[in-house]
């Protein structure tokens, strides 16, 4: 029995170095600042980096790239190992290496070595697209792409295809579900636009939808977002940050485009797809960016594919490594309402992520009785994950998430609606590695009973109505 069909990421990867230290004074010789180096850290970069990213969670990707047999195409093998699967074009010359010097956290210089082209693509390559179930193009400017450029117009027309280009790369090719130039490189692609309001970079989006037939471009704005346009111009929508992310920056964009391949490969609109890759960039660069060691942990071995509770429990340790709150909430969500949603976005202001422990279908049966839940466990996911205050899901089996609580232990547990915190079994359970059961009202008169009893009101009405 297979399992489901991979996601496929084709592009350029580098060799990523940082250089970390501190800068007190300046050389002797010339005024530049002298750094005292206190870490030094290598991983994948550009496509490696799109790979490893899209791989968080167990999901399966073969990363199709050039490599040779140089000291950074092994370090670069070494730091993908069991993360994700190979497939190698041969590269003709060095991988690209670049180094970043930071002091304080700040770069201070970047200095770009190495480089070569890539050679033709096998049979392998092509039966890897052929059966893809989505693909991304992380496109750095090395050609890679280019030379697979005929298999990847196959894929576009039947499966989705993401396409982060690069001034100096290929072009998309026509068909391409969504392509995702940054601020800067559209203002280079189209310079004629004019200005930085959203309203030049619509215009900006749009010329480039016509220019590369492509079905939207998703122009990446930093702390402003995602901007969505389409071919022919109508009114663009714009996907905001969910908060300011304060961090390193380095492969937001990677994490941006991976997330957005990841969620159209599950079945995710375009629309959703891009809400929840502006979410996961900007918990990537409040967790440290490319540089988080955490990222790059070695792993003890892979859950399944596409599973939302690996990636809740990652993100968990993620935030926790870095001195962040974690906050979870809890309960049935059958019917999304205001009062869900004012209690989450107020949870979210608690601390650094929100995780929803969510009732199985089982579970709520149990709870609620005989025609609930209304909606599947996966329909409710699937909205929840899709509000801006949520980071992640997970669905717990039990009538309690104390087992659930167990393993993400977090730092503050919310409820809503009338209980006190003396009435919470979840309580005593946090209070063992030092967290906090909280109360958060409703709003009034919000409930999903209230929901469902007029709903059925308002039926009875228009049945009587009708004469039925």
């Amino acid at each position: 029995m297979t399992g489901p069909a991979p996601l496929a990421v084709v592009g350029d990867v580098l060799l990523d170095e940082d250089i970390e230290g501190v800068a007190t004074r300046l050389a002797p010789d010339a005024p530049a600042p002298v750094v005292d180096v206190t870490a030094d850290r290598r991983h994948p970069g550009g496509a490696g980096l799109a790979a490893a990213l899209a791989a968080r969670g167990g999901r399966d990707v073969v990363l199709v790239t050039a490599l040779g047999d140089d000291p950074a195409s092994e370090a670069v093998r070494r730091g993908l190992s069991g993360r994700v699967r190979l497939l190698e074009l041969p590269l003709h010359g060095t991988l690209p290496v670049k180094t970043r010097v930071l002091a304080g956290g700040r770069p201070v210089v970047r200095i770009d070595r190495g480089g070569g082209t890539p050679g033709e693509p096998g049979e392998a390559v092509r039966e890897a697209l052929a059966g893809a179930r989505a693909v991304l193009v992380a496109d750095y400017g090395r050609h890679t792409a280019g030379a697979v450029r005929a298999h990847l117009q196959d894929v576009a027309r039947r499966a989705p295809l993401v396409w982060d280009p690069h001034p100096r790369g290929d072009p998309p090719v026509p068909g391409a579900r969504i392509v995702t130039p940054n601020a800067a490189e559209a203002m280079a692609l189209c310079p004629g636009a004019g200005g930085s309001s959203l309203g030049a970079y619509a215009e900006r989006g749009a010329e480039l939808a016509v220019r590369w037939r492509a079905a939207g471009v998703a122009v990446t704005l930093g702390d402003r977002g995602v901007l969505l346009t389409r071919p022919g111009g109508g009114t663009p929508m714009l996907v905001p940050a969910p908060f300011r992310a304060e961090g390193d920056p380095c492969g937001a964009g990677d994490c941006c485009a991976a997330t957005t391949a990841a969620a159209l490969a599950d079945g995710l609109l375009p629309e959703e797809a891009l809400q929840r890759a502006v979410a996961e960039a900007a918990a990537f660069v409040s967790a440290g960016g490319a540089g988080n060691p955490e990222l790059w942990r070695p792993r003890t071995g892979p859950g399944p594919a596409g599973d939302p509770a690996a990636d809740a429990f990652e993100l968990a340790e993620v935030v926790r490594a870095r001195g962040g709150t974690v906050v979870a909430a809890g309960g049935c969500f059958d019917l999304v309402h205001a009062g869900h949603v004012g209690l989450l976005e107020s949870a979210r202001r608690i601390g650094d992520c929100l995780i929803v422990c969510l009732n199985s279908d089982a579970s709520v049966a149990r709870r609620k009785g005989p025609g609930r839940p209304l909606n599947p466990a996966a329909d409710r996911a699937r909205v929840l994950a899709a509000l801006g205050s949520v980071d992640a899901v997970v669905v717990f089996e039990e009538d309690t998430p104390e087992a659930v609580l167990a393993r993400l232990r977090p730092d503050v547990w919310v409820k809503g609606g009338d209980y006190s915190v003396r009435d919470l079994p979840e309580a005593a359970l946090l209070r063992t590695w030092g967290g906090q059961a909280v109360v958060l009202p409703y709003l009034d008169g919000r409930s999903t009973t209230l929901l469902t009893r007029r709903a059925a009101k308002a039926a009875t009405v228009a049945l009587k109505a009708s004469g039925s």
